[in-house]
């Protein structure tokens, strides 16, 4: 049994534009007593499943503005939150939060819920783990919106700016969440703000935050490098479905020198919308990416 902690549900009582249901899964096989949240909205048989994977620090809120339009779609909207964010159950002990532990953890639940016709839609670490299952599961996955993220193949040197960002997570365990994120999206309101710090009760709940940066392949040999080049190999000469991109400009880590490179691993990968004033969490314009995705789908 993983020695886990489970954020207060009062924690979560004033997170504003983020009213859908909260959903548990507590019986993921190979994750017993481990409790994941989702939110899964839209009908039960829509003909398009977005599959919203979030990054670091986030959660699910973070694709606020996505769900809303791909709901007015008439889409479903699956939108789980990694162990150790959100709603999710937070092992406590470090060690835990490795890449195959989040990459199966995701695996087993498109299994058990049957999801089919996804859409994968990512950021961040949402890519670095959620660009690999297409390969493995191909009869689910047909479309891609791919914002600020990048495969961790370990051949290819992590920016700088990268490695800086992991020794700050270092140096600082208990860094402030809020600080973080005022500083990347400065328009978020208290609120938001608040609304992003609130699965993070205390430094306790931190090891998953703590852990996301350190565990990025960053060799050949590193856990999930030989995965991640497995899926580079797929997506630029297998992959056939419609992949749309948006670059937040403003991000010194996975701007847009490093979706360019992505952009050449993806077969068929749309030119990318490039919004000047987005950062890291593109997800914060989410609305006009949803939209101007939509539109290049159906256009197809």
């Amino acid at each position: 049994m993983i020695d886990a902690l489970r954020t207060p549900e009062e924690s979560f009582i004033d997170i504003p534009d983020f009213d859908w249901a909260p959903n548990y899964v507590d019986d993921l096989p190979g994750y017993e007593g481990l409790r994941m949240h989702l939110i899964d909205e839209g009908p039960p048989l829509a003909e398009n499943v977005f599959l919203c994977l979030h990054g670091e620090p986030t959660w699910s809120f973070l694709y606020r503005k996505m769900i809303a339009v791909f709901l007015e779609a008439g889409g479903r909207v699956v939108a789980p939150d990694f162990f150790g964010f959100g709603r999710s159950d937070k092992p406590v002990d470090d060690a835990v939060y490795t890449f195959d532990f989040h990459r199966d953890a995701l695996i087993a639940l498109l299994e058990q819920r049957q999801l089919q016709s996804m859409t994968l839609v990512c950021q961040d670490w949402g890519g670095l783990i959620g660009l690999t299952l297409p390969m493995d599961m191909r009869d689910r996955f047909d479309r891609m919106i791919v914002m600020n993220t990048t495969l961790g193949t370990g051949d290819v040197p992590l920016p700088a700016s990268f490695h800086a960002w992991r020794q700050y997570v270092r140096d600082n365990p208990d860094f402030n969440i809020t600080s973080l994120m005022k500083r990347a999206c400065p328009t978020l309101t208290e609120r938001e703000l608040a609304a992003y710090e609130a699965p993070f009760p205390d430094t306790r709940y931190c090891a998953g935050v703590r852990r996301f940066p350190a565990i990025v392949p960053a060799h050949p040999d590193d856990p999930g490098a030989a995965v991640s080049r497995r899926a580079r190999d797929f997506l630029s000469s297998t992959w056939s479905g419609a992949t749309f991109m948006a670059v937040g400009a403003q991000d010194p880590v996975l701007g847009e020198p490093v979706m360019r490179a992505l952009h050449s691993m993806i077969n068929g990968c749309s030119e990318p919308l490039v919004i000047d004033e987005a950062g890291h969490f593109a997800q914060e314009h989410g609305d006009v990416i949803a939209a101007k995705a939509l539109e290049y789908f159906a256009d197809l």
